[in-house]
């Protein structure tokens, strides 16, 4: 079986099929996207802010109004923190695996189709490199063919193939950046969160503590 020849009767389709799918590749890119800055859209808090609103509504006693206040709030450590709150009377343990499970499942929220971007953004440019070896092949194929019309058309199918590269590039360029952006805003908002997870930590801890001091001094 001549394997060089076959791949050679393969590389007469040239680089056009190539380029029409990383047309296809860059709107699956640009769709990842857009659905993921419509996504992340509101969903970092201001934590300083957060924070100090918690500590406010436990000393007031007022953790219902904090709840209902938030409870409709985009921001991931705003959700964490709720989840948290809403185990409070079973205990910090209970408080701090709810808050856990949030974090977890919110994480997984903003990493869907990350993967998508990370993986055009490796291998993209390697499909067009593979476009410009196919076009270059039919490129010498066609000089064969030794004639005035084959020698421009040869000029065009190196020009197709290097243009397959090109295109490669620009379709990969712009998804390794939207990968690194988002991928920097998740590492922000999972850190709100983690924050904001150990001040609800601390302060049902302290409840308790307060609690029983102050049954001691009764006594």
């Amino acid at each position: 079986m001549d394997l060089s020849g076959q791949f050679v009767a393969f590389a007469q389709l040239g680089a056009t099929w190539v380029l029409w799918l990383l047309i296809a590749l860059s709107v699956l890119s640009i769709g990842v996207m857009i659905d993921r800055a419509l996504w992340f859209r509101g969903r970092e808090a201001d934590i300083d802010r957060l924070t100090r609103e918690l500590r406010g509504a436990f000393e007031r006693g007022e953790i219902d109004r904090f709840v209902t206040k938030y409870q409709d709030d985009p921001s991931v450590a705003a959700q964490v923190a709720l989840q948290g709150l809403a185990e409070r009377d079973r205990g910090p343990e209970a408080v701090a695996e709810a808050m856990q499970g949030a974090r977890i499942r919110w994480r997984g929220a903003a990493d869907k189709y990350l993967i998508i971007l990370g993986t055009l953004g490796n291998n993209v440019p390697f499909i067009g490199l593979f476009g410009t070896v196919l076009g270059v092949i039919n490129a010498f194929e066609n000089l064969r063919l030794k004639t005035p019309a084959a020698e421009d058309k040869t000029l065009d199918l190196i020009a197709q193939a290097l243009a397959a590269t090109a295109f490669g590039l620009l379709v990969a360029i712009p998804a390794v950046i939207a990968f690194n952006y988002f991928t920097r805003r998740l590492r922000s908002m999972i850190g709100g969160a983690d924050e904001t997870a150990h001040t609800v930590l601390s302060l049902v801890h302290g409840t308790p503590k307060t609690s029983k001091e102050s049954g001691d001094g009764g006594r």
